[in-house]
């Protein structure tokens, strides 16, 4: 008997969909990687839809304010080197050159910065966080009083101090997670 005349059962009806939406959405992403402004352009848009839904309905404060954490703890990982020269677990590994580390002298050899989380990524899960958290707002069981203001403060409080934790750190082991201002190489200029 060969695997085609086998009769289909529910269970692998369900798994061939599943496999062929993941494929899809899969496909989308990958056609979408190249468009880096109009893909945060959308996610931009999305969450300011999504805040305009919380100023309009008065309510689900709390699923903005855990938006806002999520938000803020994946901007700091993309903000942080995947390896943290500051980690003395990896200290001794990183003397040997079996991990790659960040220049802390200005005689060392150059190591390109590699983010702990990409960019693409980042932009994948801050546009899923958004669009879960919009769809979290229609649903009455997640709107708990809260009183906003007190969570506004404790964001802007919470984000004023690691942003300056995490400052400290780029200006401790002397990297810049941002092209800006870096010098670029052309085929012209040799």
């Amino acid at each position: 008997m060969d695997a085609a005349d086998e009769p289909a059962t529910p269970f692998s009806t369900v798994t061939a969909q599943t496999s062929k939406l993941q494929r899809q959405y899969q496909a989308l992403l990958d056609q979408s990687t190249p468009y880096v402004l109009y893909r945060w352009v959308g996610t931009g848009v999305a969450l300011f839809v999504f805040f305009l839904r919380i100023f309009l309905a008065q309510g689900w404060y709390i699923v903005a304010y855990a938006l806002g954490i999520y938000l803020l703890n994946l901007f700091l990982a993309f903000l942080q080197p995947k390896f943290d020269p500051s980690n003395d677990a990896l200290d001794n590994d990183m003397e040997d050159g079996a991990i790659g580390s960040l220049p802390t002298k200005k005689d060392e050899e150059f190591r390109p910065f590699i983010r702990r989380l990409p960019e693409f990524k980042f932009w994948h899960s801050a546009t899923r966080a958004v669009a879960i958290s919009f769809l979290c707002s229609w649903f009455e069981i997640f709107n708990v009083p809260v009183f906003w203001p007190v969570l506004v403060m404790y964001w802007f409080m919470l984000f004023i101090l690691t942003m300056r934790k995490q400052i400290q750190h780029m200006v401790k082991y002397r990297y810049v997670p941002f092209t800006i201002g870096k010098a670029r190489y052309t085929k012209n200029s040799a």
